[in-house]
């Protein structure tokens, strides 16, 4: 039975050049933290990295450590800088192996493009032990070892590969969410929000201030697994505005 109250965590690993160079503009952390927020599942940290063997390995090896699930995207393509696997094989200590299901699934999606090349051949490279995630947008299966989940770089090929992961990774109950909204300077309340936050067990309250039409004002984002927890802190949070003679604003502004 999954335990719903255990908090699951994952990392992710943004693999490649192009994003620190700003050439590239990464889509995949929304995309993910989306999908694991359904799975139940908090994406917890972050992490760009370059297409450098020591660096990937290096992040793969702390992240990997400290949640449930590691996540990477890009450097899984044909090319000589495409070394996500190798950086990935050489810190979990196992050699690369061309796994013979990926090979199949190769030879069958470019039967009529051209046949496997030895450069698309390298997109069947993985580390030896791992198995495949599938990925019907094209050819090149993503890649699990252990609580490892590598992935393409390719927006659209990765939302692929998440809708074959879906239902498949344990995680605990979904984070949901409330907003309320106010014309009310953030340092006005600091204390009431802080307040609030305590009072309710397994509840977070954060504040996104901002200015409009010559006004500051703030939205409340109030988070928790329970939805009664959840409308009980965001009545109290609306009727402490109320009191303060603070317009609340269900949904926010």
């Amino acid at each position: 039975m999954t335990d719903t109250a255990r908090i699951w965590t994952a990392a992710l690993i943004v693999i490649g050049d192009e994003i620190l160079s700003g050439r590239t503009q990464d889509k995949n952390i929304a995309q993910i933290a989306t999908w694991l927020g359904v799975q139940g599942i908090r994406l917890r940290e972050v992490r760009v990295v370059a297409d450098d063997m020591d660096a990937i390995a290096e992040a793969v090896n702390t992240l990997r450590a400290r949640n449930d699930y590691l996540f990477t995207t890009g450097g899984i393509g044909p090319t000589h800088d495409d070394i996500t696997v190798d950086a990935i094989a050489a810190a979990v200590g196992v050699p690369v192996i061309v796994h013979p299901q990926a090979r199949a699934v190769l030879e069958r999606y470019y039967e009529t493009r051209g046949g496997l090349t030895d450069a698309r051949l390298r997109m069947a490279r993985v580390p030896e032990g791992a198995d495949l995630i599938a990925n019907r947008m094209s050819g090149a299966p993503g890649i699990k070892f252990g609580n490892i989940y590598i992935m393409a770089g390719v927006p659209s090929i990765t939302a692929g590969m998440l809708d074959g992961l879906t239902g498949t990774l344990e995680g605990g109950l979904p984070l949901l969410s409330v907003t309320v909204g106010c014309w009310v300077a953030e340092s006005e309340i600091a204390d009431l929000l802080a307040q609030t936050e305590r009072a309710y067990e397994g509840v977070q309250i954060g504040s996104y201030p901002f200015f409009r039409e010559g006004r500051t004002g703030a939205n409340f984002v109030i988070r928790s697994t329970d939805a009664a927890t959840l409308e009980s802190c965001a009545a109290a949070l609306s009727e402490a505005l109320s009191d303060m003679g603070r317009e609340p604003f269900a949904g926010g502004i």
